[in-house]
């Protein structure tokens, strides 16, 4: 039985990281698994350079890490290359990732290493299996996935009350944040229970080949 963990919007929260790390590796017993982090990495908490260090410089051998772009990254990206307003980016957590970096909104575009930058860049949208697709915000149940539009991928809220997934596949995401979470139904999970905030991490353990919802959790506290 292989596994796959899925980590939702850590925002800088590297301590509730570390410990998600070490209770997956408890759990998995030294097979070799999947972790896929959600996105959001940056912005609002205190250790955003460092979480995002931690990540590019990937060393467990028995976890094969999936890393994917969450909005936040996609606004520092933007942000630090001219294409979006600063203060946009800052005004949404971005002053807490540039103290992580040791400067002030005066130098933002210069601070950010060329290396993290192009990591953030190449970060893939979504991830998609046999029975699941994880995605940082969402995926639109009409389009095939070849056709799904990035503004969805990472920015799109679900209508509460909405259970589906996408076909046959069990949609995790993160990105609409709850301390109720994770929020489960047949078609989809919100795993997202604003872990900067709340000192409460949510991974989910889904079974490669067994359609539907993590078949169990790890419940994680600062």
């Amino acid at each position: 039985m292989s596994l796959t963990y899925a980590v939702p919007d850590l925002h800088g929260r590297l301590d509730l990281f570390e410990r998600a790390v070490a209770a997956i590796l408890r759990h998995a017993k030294a097979t070799c698994c999947k972790l896929i982090t959600l996105g959001d990495y940056v912005d609002r908490g205190p250790e955003s350079r460092q979480l995002v260090e931690r990540l590019l410089n990937w060393r467990e051998p028995t976890l094969r890490l999936i890393a994917l772009k969450g909005n936040h990254e996609a606004m520092m990206w933007e942000a630090c290359n001219g294409f979006l307003e600063m203060e946009r980016w800052l005004g949404n957590g971005g002053k807490a990732t540039l103290a992580s970096y040791g400067v002030d909104a005066r130098h933002a575009r210069d601070a950010i290493p060329k290396d993290h930058l192009a990591w953030i860049n190449l970060l893939p949208l979504m991830h998609v299996d046999r029975d699941h697709i994880f995605v940082h915000a969402a995926v639109d149940p009409k389009l095939a996935l070849a056709q799904q539009n990035e503004a969805t991928l990472l920015w799109k809220r679900y209508p509460s009350g909405f259970e589906k997934g996408h076909g046959r596949r069990h949609v995790v995401h993160g990105h609409d944040g709850t301390a109720a979470a994770p929020v489960v139904s047949a078609g989809k999970s919100n795993l997202d229970g604003l872990a900067w905030k709340t000192g409460r991490l949510v991974v989910g353990i889904y079974v490669n080949g067994r359609p539907g919802p993590a078949a169990d959790y790890l419940d994680i506290s600062a």
